[in-house]
């Protein structure tokens, strides 16, 4: 493929997007929400019918609530209420006697944390969500099309599609490219980027079935069991409140000949009466994707990651960058959140109102999360499924929440190398999510995590407006939107609770600067002589300007 030649007639995005799946769907829809109207390629026909992930954490769900897609998520969710609780168990098998899985409590209740709970949505349904909410906001997907051949220059990526149905072809030049391709990622493989970590160290092959397990259950309420039966590592996790939907998953051997042709609706039957421990338990296995007969799909576990997130203008999100066992569905949240981050970045690059130096510290803030997360996976899975007990759990609420960022666009954040904060110790320090704090406006109750999403945010005591002009003039200095709120009596926004200065670690006449993906840039804790040059000074350093 020829590079630089201005002679072609290529159509053009700023950003395409390889891979349809909940990763390169959530990339699509916040940049089309930061007004970067994105292409997304996809081979596959239509989306995967195979559940996967089973819910989502708080914060993912408040990323989704910056695009006006909460409501429809909670609507779609499979148990109503906020105080949703899964309920996972250890057994020989599902009718015998069940053991609760215990992992460290959470210091502080998720409720308190966030205005968004746990939504318990099972991920084909969410990727149904995205889509719409994605093509709504304007970004393009094209299903049945394939990404066969790129090459990137110093000014952007030009890819070779091929429609699927038709066997027509185009050429697409994009400033930016998003690989979301999934844990073989065949553009990590082009780019020759190694990973690092235990790597895939389980097969297994899993089915949607319809069968009445209520039997087996005696009333007790499950969400997923971990089961010896019919091998160690097999798992029933259920797919209605019913007992009456699951999914099957267990292991199997490829290096011994085993495949996933060999598993077929008699077998699946007769292994999910072993795992349920009612053989001849009438069972039905259902297909997983719209327009075929496919009914099994075989899946590698593994612990990976990419040792660069980024290659030039090549960007590897999701499985692409890291694969993590699914024990705590921490993998789809991660890959999300991967999404995210890089949104605003690159819709800030492409406005003009960030240096492109800005889109190096995608790497360097989402590849430390991405080893704490497969850490932290690998421990549950050691746990639940290996038997072992001898990694160090952290409590789900300081794994969800208490991740830190360090890079060029954040400045001060804590010292140290612990890869994420307790909870309890959360108090808008720099690189961390900034807190869920009640605020009142025109007798509305609100989150500060209302406030973020779209551009920098700055908040400051209601008591003194040393910051608000300033803050003002910069902004226009720079050319970048900025909104500025102050907090409490005769303020922007009450401070319901009473503790907005504590909350965010602020004494006297100080200010935090919040990002555009609600992590703290930056905070003065106590006023400056020139505020104005303080906050221009740090905004320049962030943005790379």
């Amino acid at each position: 493929m020829q590079r630089n030649n201005a002679a072609m007639n290529y159509e053009h995005t700023p950003v395409l997007i390889v891979g349809g799946g909940v990763v390169g769907l959530s990339a699509a829809l916040f940049l089309a929400a930061q007004g970067v109207r994105a292409k997304l390629v996809e081979r596959h026909p239509d989306l995967l019918m195979h559940p996967r992930a089973r819910g989502f954490t708080p914060r993912t769900v408040e990323l989704y609530r910056q695009v006006g897609l909460e409501p429809a998520i909670r609507a779609a969710s499979y148990a109503g209420g906020d105080q949703f609780a899964w309920v996972a168990v250890q057994a020989d098998n599902l009718a015998g006697e069940h053991h609760p899985v215990e992992e460290p409590e959470d210091d502080v209740p998720q409720a308190n944390l966030s205005p968004s709970p746990f939504a318990p949505i099972d991920q084909d349904k969410l990727e149904l969500l995205l889509r719409e909410r994605a093509v709504e906001l304007g970004a393009e997907l094209h299903f049945s099309t394939e990404m066969v051949e790129f090459t990137q220059d110093e000014d952007g990526v030009t890819a070779r599609l091929v429609d699927r149905r038709t066997g027509d072809e185009r050429v697409v030049r994009a400033d930016y490219m998003i690989a979301a391709d999934g844990y073989s990622s065949p553009i990590r493989k082009r780019l020759e980027i190694p990973t690092e970590g235990p790597g895939p160290f389980f097969h297994t092959i899993t089915a949607t079935i319809t069968a009445d397990l209520t039997p087996a259950l005696r009333g007790r309420p499950v969400n997923i069991a971990y089961l010896q039966q019919p091998r160690p590592g097999t798992i029933l996790m259920a797919h209605d409140q019913a007992g009456q939907r699951w999914v099957f998953g267990m292991g199997y051997m490829p290096d011994y000949g085993e495949s996933v042709e060999d598993f077929t609706d008699d077998r699946v039957a007769e292994l999910v009466g072993q795992a349920a421990g009612i053989p001849g338990v009438p069972v039905t296995v259902r297909p997983q994707i719209p327009g075929t007969d496919i009914k099994v799909l075989g899946f590698t576990i593994g612990a990976q990651v990419a040792q660069r997130y980024r290659a030039g203008r090549v960007f590897l999100a999701g499985d692409a960058a890291h694969i993590v066992p699914p024990t705590g569905g921490l993998g789809a949240n991660t890959g999300i959140q991967d999404a995210h981050n890089l949104a605003w970045k690159l819709a800030a690059v492409i406005r003009g109102e960030a240096g492109p130096a800005l889109l190096d510290s995608y790497h360097d803030e989402r590849y430390a999360v991405g080893h704490f997360i497969m850490q932290q996976a690998l421990a549950r899975w050691q746990t639940r499924v290996a038997g072992e007990d001898n990694p160090p759990l952290m409590d789900y609420s300081t794994v969800t929440f208490g991740p830190i960022y360090r890079s060029a666009a954040v400045i001060g954040a804590p010292d140290g190398d612990a890869p994420a904060l307790p909870v309890g110790q959360l108090a808008g320090q720099p690189g961390t999510r900034a807190p869920h704090l009640e605020l009142a406006r025109n007798g509305e109750v609100i989150s500060t995590i209302d406030l973020y999403g779209r551009r920098f945010v700055l908040l400051a005591p209601a008591g003194d407006s040393v910051w608000v002009e300033p803050a003002r003039r910069v902004a226009d200095d720079l050319g970048l939107p900025l909104d500025v709120y102050r907090i409490g009596p005769g303020g922007d926004l009450a401070d319901v609770e009473g503790r907005f200065a504590d909350a965010h670690g602020l004494t006297g006449s100080g200010a935090l600067l919040v990002r555009p993906d609600g992590i703290v840039a930056w905070r003065a804790q106590t006023a400056f002589d020139d505020p104005a040059g303080a906050l221009e000074e740090a905004l320049r350093s962030l943005l790379a300007r």
